[in-house]
């Protein structure tokens, strides 16, 4: 209908207005309070003890490495020569850089940007949950999140998720913004933070397209033609925005740009859709291999997957290795999903609901990457179910809220809330008892708590019931929050490593990032000789290359790349390298040398036959070495003189 009231003319025809906002309550005088003191909380759990984070070798090595020049920067170069790339794209990693070039290059350097990442994601999911379900929801939600320990864990690693969800999120508000009034530039934002992500995990941002998607097609207020034609532009700029690198990396000759990791033919194709997406799924019987790519198997060391029971199949999200970490809120979440759509149905609501636009977002965002990684090889690395517990935190929060309103209520869906509180504590009680000698207490403590939540909330009186409703999501929250909270203790978790909380958690170790006497007195013998040669050295793998890059910025040359199966360089690249006057020594491992009549099979190997073939060993006493932990060999036509 028209609007009764007098407007300036802008020249802008003015849109659908927008869905009523949720009626304010008293809660939102508390909310700014609140959600300050869950910051603060936030920020202590992923802050404390950055000071002692550790180098995590792999991505340490590349950041010390692209502050060295814009083109390492763009390309995520290993090696400070700019020699290959990581095995994956380097957007996760612009930030790491440029907080090492403003505070220097230290390990809490790496991680501070993680944790101001995901405080950001603390505060965005109220933001967008609040404008959903009004303001008690949008802070559960960011307490939740706070307190889920693989959010913990992101904010305190040097690993790709905490930029990935926060895009991820920027690019939920966008759509929801874009959402409420049929807005196409704000879409088109969304599309942009989506390209973005790609920069940071590649075709795994791209899960949260059907859930964008599938929100604005249902909830936007506008024709359905030109909701599929804003979608359809929205989906332009995400593919233009997500590909640019690799188009960059594809237009760009070999020669000019570092060697792309994780391929057999140097292509940004091999490396994104094959070595970092299609081999994750070897388990459904898909193949990387024609795709130039590096095809690996599962890893065999103890954090892998198989030792944390997290075999790929339908049942991976419930085991105790991926549950302890994200899973805990499941039965809360379940409630907020599917209790809220069963009401929105009896309600008969319109497709432009604010409510049911929400209940779309969040459960499509939750059921496509609950799938994805049920059967996508993870290989172990918990991390990636931090943008999990995001949408669990949500409706979560959101379940919370509703659940409480109908308690109070009274009437035949009083019940649901207890009931549904009291499995969830049950079923953090379980998953405590897979790990009985870490703080064993919590799961009896939780019960007690839930017991006496739920006696109050049985006594049917208005602080009685919120009282009660109060404890008994305290005892819900109790595990988790320990499980947080003993990230506090490095023997708990290691700020700069793998992210994961808990009794299992992964030391990243000092032993690939500090120099050992032997490697000073190695790097001082080929900084002496030199002799204006581009590298230091070949080394046989990228473990021997990161201490020299870490501690010494050396420009050292890694064979094989990640994996060691990366046919860089080859024979004939390391002799044109020498014949150039650009390398002068390579370094071997004595199993390598040993290896020599089979040595062709590997990257490392071919490269051992072609040095033993080609150059001279320098005796050991010229290098201090006293064992046989390396073999150096100079090259050149000097070798023999």
């Amino acid at each position: 209908m028209p609007s009764t009231v007098s407007e300036p003319r802008t020249g802008v025809r003015a849109g659908p207005p927008p869905p009523p906002a949720p009626p304010r309550t008293r809660a939102d005088r508390y909310e700014r309070p609140a959600l300050v003191c869950i910051a603060a909380l936030a920020a202590l759990l992923f802050c404390w003890g950055i000071d002692h984070s550790a180098y995590h070798a792999f991505y340490a090595s590349a950041v010390r490495s692209m502050t060295d020049g814009p083109l390492a920067f763009l390309y995520g170069s290993f090696d400070p020569a700019g020699s290959i790339t990581l095995d994956k794209l380097p957007g996760f990693l612009w930030p790491q850089a440029l907080s090492a070039l403003v505070f220097g290059f230290h390990p809490w350097a790496l991680v501070l940007p993680q944790a101001v990442e995901g405080v950001a994601c603390v505060l965005l999911l109220h933001l967008v949950v609040r404008r959903w379900a009004g303001v008690p929801a949008g802070l559960a939600a960011a307490g939740f999140l706070t307190l889920t320990p693989v959010t913990v864990g992101v904010g305190r690693s040097v690993v790709e998720d905490a930029p990935f969800v926060l895009l991820l999120l920027l690019a939920a508000e966008a759509t929801w913004r874009a959402t409420e009034r049929a807005r196409p530039r704000t879409l088109l934002l969304a599309a942009f933070w989506v390209g973005l992500a790609f920069q940071c995990k590649m075709l795994e941002s791209w899960a949260v397209l059907p859930a964008l998607a599938v929100t604005y097609m249902v909830a936007a207020p506008a024709p359905a033609r030109r909701r599929a034609g804003h979608l359809a532009l929205a989906g332009a700029v995400t593919a233009a925005v997500s590909l640019s690198w690799m188009l960059v990396a594809t237009l760009t000759p070999a020669a000019s740009r570092p060697y792309l990791d994780g391929t057999t033919d140097n292509s940004a194709f091999g490396m994104v859709v094959g070595y970092n997406f299609l081999t994750r799924f070897h388990t459904v019987g898909i193949d990387g291999a024609g795709t130039g790519s590096i095809v690996t198997g599962r890893p065999a060391h103890p954090g892998g997957a198989h030792a944390l029971g997290m075999g790929d199949s339908v049942w991976k999200m419930f085991s105790p290795g991926i549950a302890t970490q994200t899973g805990w809120l499941y039965p809360l979440a379940a409630l907020g999903l599917v209790g809220g759509l069963v009401a929105l149905r009896r309600r008969r609501v319109p497709r432009t609901d604010r409510l049911l636009a929400g209940h779309l977002l969040w459960g499509v965002w939750l059921a496509t990457f609950f799938v994805v990684f049920s059967f996508g090889s993870v290989t172990g690395h918990t991390y990636y179910m931090g943008v999990v517990a995001v949408a669990l935190s949500a409706l979560a929060g959101a379940g919370l809220v509703q659940g409480w309103r109908a308690l109070r209520a009274g009437g035949r869906t009083a019940w649901l809330l207890p009931a549904v509180l009291a499995v969830n504590v049950a079923w953090c009680a379980a998953l405590t008892l897979c790990y009985p000698r870490f703080f064993g207490w919590s799961a009896p403590a939780a019960g007690a708590l839930g017991l006496a939540g739920l006696a109050l909330t049985g006594v049917r009186r208005g602080r009685a019931v919120t009282a009660g409703t109060a404890v008994a999501v305290a005892a819900v929250l109790l595990v988790p929050a320990v499980w947080s909270a003993s990230a506090l203790s490095p023997r708990y978790n290691q700020p700069g490593g793998f992210g994961r909380v808990g009794p299992n958690s992964i030391r990243t170790g000092t032993a690939l990032s500090a120099l050992t006497p032997a490697r000073h007195r190695l790097l001082a013998y080929l900084t002496a000789h030199r002799d204006g040669a581009r590298y230091l050295a070949a080394v046989p793998s990228w473990t021997s290359a990161a201490p020299y890059v870490i501690a010494a910025d050396a420009p050292v040359l890694p064979v094989g790349g990640f994996t060691g199966r990366v046919p860089f360089p080859s024979p004939r690249q390391l002799g044109r390298l020498v014949d150039s006057g650009r390398l002068r020594f390579v370094l071997l491992r004595p199993s390598d040398v040993v290896a020599h009549p089979r040595a062709g099979r590997t990257p490392a190997g071919a490269v051992a036959r072609w040095t033993v073939d080609h150059c001279t060993r320098v005796p050991p006493a010229a290098y201090g070495e006293h064992g046989r932990r390396h073999l150096l060999y100079r090259c050149g036509p000097e070798h023999t003189g």
